[in-house]
């Protein structure tokens, strides 16, 4: 039986695995807490949205596979090898850093402009859909009855990732410049994915000896 506090920290460390990573979104995120421009806005529309299609994912492909045994079993070993693999990538990047940087130049971008760009980075980004409707909610499944404490895990590392990058954006920005801490990141974040990984696939060994 899962623990709800389990199922919490684990959402926790799977959303903070899968959004802290170097792309367009973070980095315009990033660039607005630099310069002080609509960063409630901006942080506000990230993690509502992130919230959204979490609830999405765990609300619907959690339901089906709560329902679905042998959707479960191919949940938990597709997932889990896809978690491992992820895990190694994370490897590959903690060995060959890259930075975050933010282009802080140009004009001041009106509140109209700011919310349409974040919007576009968003929703425009077939990544976000896989992240946080398919991977997450299929993972959040696997947690069964405890899979919205695994989705409001997530929502929260969510929130809190976007918070810490808009609002302490002038004290972070000289770390994210430095591939030590994208190579510190990284290696924790391949850590997280090869942990839930091989626990997805120790529960599917577990089922079939069962």
């Amino acid at each position: 039986m899962v623990l709800p506090l389990t199922a919490l920290l684990a959402g926790l460390g799977f959303g903070l695995a899968l959004i802290v990573a170097i792309g367009a979104q973070n980095a315009f995120v990033l660039r607005q807490g630099l310069r002080r421009e609509h960063v409630l806005v901006i942080v506000a529309i990230c993690a509502i949205s992130d919230a959204l299609l979490i609830g999405i994912g765990v609300a619907g492909l959690g339901a089906i596979i709560n329902q679905l045994e042998w959707l479960l079993l191919v949940i938990e070993v597709i997932g889990g090898i896809f978690l491992c693999t992820y895990g190694v990538m994370a490897a590959k990047r903690a060995w060959k850093p890259e930075v975050l940087t933010a282009d802080t130049g140009g004009a001041p971008l009106t509140l109209k402009v700011a919310v349409g760009t974040i919007l576009a980075l968003t929703y425009l980004n077939p990544h976000v859909y896989l992240d946080t409707v398919l991977l997450l909610g299929s993972v959040a499944g696997t947690y069964e009855s405890q899979r919205w404490w695994f989705g409001v895990g997530a929502m929260f590392g969510s929130l809190l990732w976007f918070s810490v990058l808009g609002f302490g954006a002038r004290l972070l920005a000289p770390v994210f410049t430095k591939p030590a801490a994208w190579r510190v990141l990284d290696a924790i974040i391949a850590v997280v994915m090869f942990t839930l990984g091989t626990s997805l696939l120790v529960s599917f060994a577990q089922r079939l000896m069962s």
